[in-house]
């Protein structure tokens, strides 16, 4: 088995895990009081997941058939790792920030897959992988395109179904409108730094294939 075709398999793994974590969640919110379908899939967390899935799954398919990656692909890897990452942060910070208000949320073990053990694995196949496209650096414009795209859909939605999907979009439950605009541009300055930091690790200078050891070759 060649290393190329290894982490094909590998990411088919990590999208199964994916589908998997997203039942479990889709599963547990259906005992929740105020559940609806329609809240569920407009979390950012949710929409970053099906995304990141069909995303691995095409990276995985582009393995198994290429020897490197087109530029595209990787771009859309780099998003989608990055919008999960950040998933995986804020939700930390609000687990944190819980705790310390006297308040538990529940952490099932679907939401520990999609916020914290995802993530990671999507980070940690970013980084091993010797087969990644150099990104331009002109990708972070793109990459807060769709997090831009959704806090307006969120911010425009969540008056109409007086509903938000985290607490600081709502400006009933912060200090005002300002806060959640700060809110919002502190998610917005993650999400670049997090991009920043993918691509420059596309540009990071490594060693030509062809000298890579046995291992690097095949498994």
């Amino acid at each position: 088995m060649t290393t190329r075709t290894a982490f094909a398999l590998a990411r088919l793994g990590l999208a199964a895990a994916g589908i998997f974590a997203l039942s479990g969640y889709f599963y547990y919110t259906l005992g929740v009081a105020t559940f609806a379908i329609a809240n569920f899939f407009s979390y950012f967390t949710v929409q970053s997941a099906i995304a990141a899935v069909a995303v691995i799954v095409t990276a995985a398919i582009v393995a198994l058939r290429r020897p490197t990656d087109p530029v595209w692909v990787d771009m859309l890897r780099a998003m989608v790792t990055t919008y999960i990452l950040v998933s995986g942060v804020v939700y930390g910070i609000i687990v944190w920030q819980s705790s310390r208000a006297n308040y538990s949320i529940e952490v099932p073990w679907s939401s520990q897959l999609l916020h914290f053990v995802i993530p990671a694995c999507a980070l940690i196949d970013w980084m091993v992988d010797p087969f990644k496209a150099r990104l331009p650096w002109k990708y972070l414009g793109w990459a807060i395109v769709f997090p831009v795209l959704w806090l307006v859909f969120t911010l425009i939605r969540g008056p109409i179904v007086g509903w938000y999907p985290y607490f600081f979009l709502d400006a009933r439950q912060v200090s005002g409108p300002g806060e959640t605009v700060f809110y919002c541009l502190i998610i917005v300055a993650i999400i670049t730094g997090i991009a920043a930091l993918l691509t420059w690790i596309t540009r990071l200078k490594r060693m030509p294939r062809h000298l890579l050891p046995p291992w690097g070759s095949s498994l």
